[in-house]
């Protein structure tokens, strides 16, 4: 697992460095991961700048990070569905077309299991393009911050850019990907073209071939999965999934990272109860 946080950024000796110059998109090298574990801290610099792990140096360093480690911890998922459950979840909370969706799902998802990722990708992404209209948290769930569950979102038909999100993630894992591959990643998101000054937080997921693989990006804005190299309109802030938080430096976040990561813990321990072992 692998945590920022800005409270242990000083007094942190350079160990290892890796650029990353094509885009600003967080890459990673795991070569270390084994001989380094808690001793490892990823600090991540946007705007083309470069990534930087760096090592604990004394024995107080790495207590602190164990403590911000326990507090953020996330509890994993391993992915494997119960259709039957889900299915009927569907039908008794929001009716027979939200079951239909849900078999639809699993129809779609038996025929990706052997599918190349890119097919994977594009099909799962576009699945929930389709099955969900965007709508603010606000009006849909009378709360400013709501993260739904993917029955929630497919029963309700509606749902923010996070509720894309996490449907994908949690099926496109379903599918086979490795939970590796795949991180929710919280953007600043320039809207207007590349001349406007209107940015707004959001989030999309990034799929990583390996780990210091271009990422490409999967959003619920557009219908079609890019390279992060071609969304010049998002900067990347920070990026999670269910092993661990990736965080960067960047203005106009949405909460912070510990709230974000609560909600996180929170819809996982949802999902587990709609069906996901």
């Amino acid at each position: 697992m692998f945590i920022y946080t800005p409270l242990l950024q000083d007094n942190l000796s350079n160990k290892y460095a890796r650029t990353y110059s094509q885009h600003n998109w967080f890459t990673y090298d795991d070569t270390s991961r084994n001989e380094y574990r808690l001793g490892i801290l990823i600090h991540w610099h946007c705007y083309y700048k470069t990534i930087q792990i760096k090592m604990l140096k004394n024995h107080s360093q790495i207590r602190q990070f164990v403590s911000i480690l326990t507090l953020l911890c996330v509890a994993g998922i391993t992915i494997a569905t119960d259709f039957v459950k889900l299915a009927n979840l569907a039908s008794q909370r929001y009716g027979e077309s939200a079951q239909k969706s849900i078999l639809e799902l699993q129809s779609l998802i038996a025929d990706l299991k052997k599918a190349p990722e890119e097919e994977k990708l594009r099909r799962i992404n576009s699945f929930f393009n389709e099955k969900i209209s965007f709508e603010e948290d606000i009006s849909l769930w009378g709360e400013k911050d709501y993260w739904a569950t993917p029955l929630e979102a497919i029963g309700k038909k509606r749902g923010d850019c996070e509720d894309y999100s996490i449907a994908k993630y949690i099926f496109l894992r379903e599918t086979g990907i490795p939970n590796e591959k795949l991180k929710l990643t919280y953007v600043r998101a320039q809207v207007g073209g590349p001349h406007s000054k209107i940015f707004q937080a959001h989030m999309v997921l990034s799929y990583y071939e390996t780990p210091t693989s271009e990422p490409i990006i999967l959003d619920n804005l557009i219908s079609d999965v890019r390279e992060a190299s071609r969304r010049i309109d998002l900067t990347p802030i920070f990026s999670f999934n269910s092993e661990g938080l990736w965080a960067g430096t960047a203005n106009n976040t949405k909460g912070t990272s510990l709230n974000n990561l609560s909600r996180w813990r929170n819809v996982l321990a949802r999902i587990q109860q709609d069906g996901f072992e």
